[in-house]
């Protein structure tokens, strides 16, 4: 596979797409803050814009060790990727002083200069950051916190036969049998260079034609897209499909529905989706913030995340044992995931989206 990866954003059609991080299409509903979402209560506060997602253990895990720490306490606003950056943009002075979010929705707050810039110096464990995070962070996309990639799972029973390429998904034996994520979800561009790299074309020297030829080729063998995961696992369940495309957070919930399923990552490699996290120029809390970020990708707090929330970690320290990897983009399967090019994704994502919608959900 080649690489490519840029920093960008078109603003409409990306908070389609960012409304997904380690999730499909939400996570977590609309954006909140309560005292209910605050972990101790220290000298020194600290408000954290994140996702919606397992808020227990990630007060647990991740906003409890820093805030006894520090002396502080910490208040969280939850809530999906896109909601909670447009409510930033719109009063950069709200209070927010750290925000994670996701990939497209950072590389445009780093467009739009509402973003510190965060070095070395302020925060040390940058220098242990995988070569992925490190090339995400030096494209201006702000610090990565967690990497997710695309595979297939299936049920190899009802396929009968093993499915190790890309390029097995176009089998006429597989015809009314495949789901793919549509186009709007987390997932959904990183299949449009699936099906470039099947096309044989460079997604970006085309803007993505060959990927839409090669995708109109594949529509018999799709019975439908999906924008959820807990809809995959209901038709892997019922029996509707026996193969699909899948970021890899998703395999345990369709595992759960359909234990049968096999979970398998291309030997040529796979497309790689980051969650990042910044400090908006307008914090009052400049230092504790950035101590945040700094133990937000901290050996201790990366591997807390990648066993409870089953994150792959951006932090080249941590260490998991086979069983820990199972399903995370780690060790051999990050080594052969590329990033892809938000900024060339999100300049086209509204046009995209239309002739998807026409391709595929006709």
């Amino acid at each position: 596979m080649k690489k490519k990866f840029l920093v960008g954003m078109v603003a409409l059609a990306s908070i389609a797409l960012a409304a997904c991080g380690n999730s499909d299409a939400g996570n977590g509903g609309s954006t909140g803050s309560s005292d209910d979402n605050s972990s101790s209560a220290g000298s020194k506060s600290l408000v954290v814009s994140t996702f919606g997602l397992s808020e227990d253990i990630v007060k647990k895990d991740i906003m409890d060790p820093f805030a006894k720490e520090n002396d502080a306490k910490v208040t969280l606003e939850v809530g999906n990727s896109a909601d909670r950056f447009t409510k930033l943009k719109n009063n950069p002075k709200a209070g927010v002083d750290v925000i994670e979010l996701a990939q497209n929705n950072s590389t445009e707050g780093n467009q739009d200069d509402l973003f510190m810039d965060i070095t070395e110096k302020d925060v040390p464990n940058l220098a242990n950051l995988t070569d992925g995070a490190k090339e995400v962070y030096e494209s201006g996309a702000g610090v990565p916190i967690a990497v997710n990639s695309i595979g297939i799972v299936y049920d190899k029973e009802k396929v009968g036969k093993d499915i190790t390429s890309w390029d097995d998904l176009w089998s006429d034996e597989l015809k009314g049998k495949i789901s793919v994520p549509d186009i709007t979800v987390t997932a959904g561009p990183l299949m449009m260079y699936v099906a470039s790299d099947h096309a044989g074309k460079d997604i970006a020297s085309d803007k993505g034609e060959a990927a839409f030829k090669a995708m109109e080729e594949l529509k018999p063998n799709v019975v439908k897209t999906y924008s959820k995961s807990s809809d995959l696992a209901n038709m892997f369940q019922s029996g509707e499909i026996e193969v699909a495309v899948v970021a890899d957070f998703a395999v345990d919930i369709i595992k759960g529905a359909a234990e049968n399923v096999e979970y398998v990552v291309p030997e040529s490699g796979t497309y790689a989706n980051y969650n990042t996290i910044n400090i908006p120029k307008e914090t009052e809390n400049k230092d504790l913030a950035l101590a945040f970020v700094n133990h937000r990708i901290s050996e201790e707090s990366q591997k807390a995340k990648a066993l409870s929330l089953n994150e792959g970690p951006t932090n080249k320290d941590v260490e998991l044992t086979d069983e820990e990897a199972e399903n995370k983009t780690y060790g051999a399967i990050a080594e052969r995931a590329e990033a892809v090019d938000f900024k060339m994704i999100n300049e086209n994502l509204s046009s995209w989206i239309d002739q998807w919608n026409r391709t595929m959900n006709n």
